[in-house]
């Protein structure tokens, strides 16, 4: 019974030995922070029994502040990559639009020129704004119509020859029969002096890239690279509009003819912008005139008869 007693009164004892050493470690902590106690330890034993703690919490307090740094730095790098990327599309499109303008705009200033050069033709500009699907290489839609004065037998060209002639006219778009048609024909004839041949152009059914000038005689001078130009017979092309040069010179089967394959002059996988002729102010051909006959040989003249009879 003793002994029970005896370590009861040891146990309380060391727990208030505890509680006075913490309690006074308490007083000495908060009583150094606050500036007021001039502790009888060192300095260097309160900064001992601190500096664990101080350690603990730097450690912490940098953790997060590097963490939250990191996370700072992921949101605005990747905020300023989206606007980046925007930036770029932007520019790209920009880019791409310019490119557009300005061949739109070499185009346009082509056709301005020879618009001003070809001053007995009035033009009126117009946009390829479509192709028939079953003949690519032989119709196409442009974006003038009657209301631009754009009438059917209408030439098309552009600054670099001959297109096709309008055969269908809208209010606001007509249909436009390129002469690599095969049902199309244009009375045309070669440029250089010596040889002035003519011949029709039309489209080959076996090559639709390349019409070819029909119904030249075997023995006719056309030769490869000569220029073929419209003869302005047919009243629907003018005289003098470039259709290409000749690429070579074959036989027809017959043996009596022979035929020019045409290299046009003009682009037709390319072709964008074209002009309507709708006014031109080039004389006609003149019409055949008759041989100049001698007198006395005229055909049907009546009898002369002695005088006085």
């Amino acid at each position: 019974m003793s002994r029970r007693v005896r370590r009861d009164k040891n146990s309380s004892r060391k727990v208030w030995v505890l509680i006075f050493v913490l309690a006074s470690i308490f007083c000495i902590v908060f009583l150094a922070s606050r500036g007021r106690f001039e502790p009888v330890v060192s300095s260097q034993a309160v900064s001992l029994v601190l500096s664990p703690f101080q350690q603990a919490v730097s450690w912490v307090g940098s953790q997060v502040n590097y963490v939250t740094s990191n996370i700072w730095e992921i949101a605005t790098e990747h905020q300023q990559n989206k606007m980046l990327r925007s930036e770029v599309e932007q520019l790209r499109a920009q880019n791409l639009q310019a490119s557009e303008f300005a061949a739109e705009n070499e185009r346009l200033r082509a056709l301005l020129g020879y618009k001003q050069s070809a001053t007995q033709f009035d033009l009126v500009a117009a946009r390829v704004i479509g192709r028939e699907s079953a003949t690519w290489s032989s119709m196409i839609v442009i974006d003038r119509g009657t209301t631009n004065g754009v009438r059917e037998n209408m030439a098309v060209v552009t600054e670099k020859g001959l297109v096709g002639h309008v055969v269908e006219a809208g209010l606001n778009s007509s249909k436009v029969q390129l002469i690599m048609d095969p049902r199309s024909s244009v009375g045309t004839l070669v440029q250089r002096p010596e040889s002035r041949v003519t011949g029709i152009v039309e489209g080959d059914m076996n090559d639709p890239t390349m019409p070819r000038m029909v119904n030249i005689p075997k023995t006719a001078d056309v030769q490869e690279g000569d220029v073929i130009v419209t003869s302005g017979f047919g009243g629907v092309y003018p005289k003098g509009i470039v259709v290409g040069k000749v690429a070579a010179v074959k036989n027809e089967p017959g043996g009596l003819l022979k035929y020019g394959v045409i290299e046009t002059s003009v682009n037709f996988q390319k072709l964008e912008d074209v002009a309507v002729i709708v006014q031109s102010r080039e004389a006609p051909p003149e019409p055949l005139k008759p041989p100049v006959q001698t007198p006395g040989t005229e055909s049907g003249a009546a009898p002369q008869t002695g005088a006085g009879q």
